[in-house]
């Protein structure tokens, strides 16, 4: 196990490198970031050549980019345009989707995959018709217009939650917001797990316990629901990172001040510092969920064994 964890970390680093560079090149290809930091007038010769060479950005993209990869590893994101570190912007952003995050990741545990045992086990009947139609639904509808429903019903005409979450973003002020981003997510854990479930039913192993005489409860718990949320568990582990990323309608409906508060405000202002920097981390987010999730496939099945 060891010997594999040491292999995967060094697989990272290429990785890593690559993702990185191509961020790098492509925030870098927006826009003119100058031209936006003097705002509706052009900003005169001088003082352009002077924030290019304040900012780094006179020196050619490829140098810009080792100087940025080496100061990261110094724990120096650079300076946002408006003259506050990258770092404080993160201190306040990611505690605040990293709750949120936690939130949908809870919903998709706990309801996508109970809804995707019942149906998976009741195959065919109404109930595993009528979820699967109710999955369907919520993933052809956007998540704004989600958003937005949940907002104008739960906030504005029933008073049950506030339409906008405060600076604070407590985790009970985040339980709305975090079904919404969810939603589509916990739709596809549950047709998974349900898909899962249903295949793993007819297995030789199943059927084994089964005639031992073991109870219902513990095949279903010890034998057939562990081997069917490999895949699950798979597609979560992959899903943590595209939440945190993908907050971005999400943190705008409920005017949450997070991670994707900060990269839509960044790519609104050409701000090409926050942008790489924050995708930075969560590039490294997707890399170590990954390798969490190599990780629990030994624990979920023991015929599984890294050299």
């Amino acid at each position: 196990m060891g010997r594999y964890v040491i292999r995967r970390l060094l697989q990272m680093i290429p990785v890593f490198v690559g993702a990185t560079l191509l961020i790098f090149l492509m925030v870098n290809v927006m826009g003119d970031p100058i031209a936006g930091l003097c705002g509706d007038k052009q900003c005169d010769p001088a003082t352009a050549a002077q924030l290019r060479k304040e900012f780094g950005l006179d020196k050619p993209v490829w140098q810009q980019y080792l100087t940025y990869l080496g100061h990261i590893f110094t724990g120096d994101f650079g300076t946002a345009f408006n003259g506050q570190p990258v770092t404080e912007l993160m201190a306040s952003a990611f505690p605040v989707t990293i709750r949120l995050t936690i939130v949908a990741i809870l919903f998709e545990i706990v309801i996508g995959i109970t809804l995707g045992v019942i149906t998976g086990l009741r195959r065919g009947r109404p109930v595993d018709t009528g979820v699967l139609l109710l999955t369907l639904v919520v993933i052809s509808v956007p998540i704004f217009v989600t958003g937005l429903l949940l907002q104008l019903v739960l906030g504005v005409k029933w008073h049950w939650i506030d339409p906008s979450v405060s600076g604070d973003a407590t985790f009970g002020e985040l339980i709305v917001p975090g079904l919404v981003l969810a939603s589509v997510s916990l739709a596809y854990v549950t047709r998974l797990t349900r898909t899962s479930i249903a295949e793993n039913k007819r297995s030789d192993y199943v059927r084994t316990a089964i005639a031992k005489g073991l109870p219902r409860r513990r095949v279903i718990t010890k034998h057939l629901l562990r081997n069917s949320l490999i895949p699950v568990v798979t597609f979560i582990g992959t899903d943590i990172g595209a939440l945190m990323g993908g907050a971005i309608v999400t943190e705008r409906i409920f005017n949450i001040h997070g991670v994707g508060f900060q990269l839509y405000q960044g790519i609104l202002r050409q701000n090409t510092q926050t942008v790489v920097g924050f995708v930075t981390i969560l590039v490294l987010v997707f890399l170590v969920a990954n390798l969490l999730v190599d990780l629990l496939y030994a624990v979920l099945d023991p015929r599984i064994r890294y050299a």
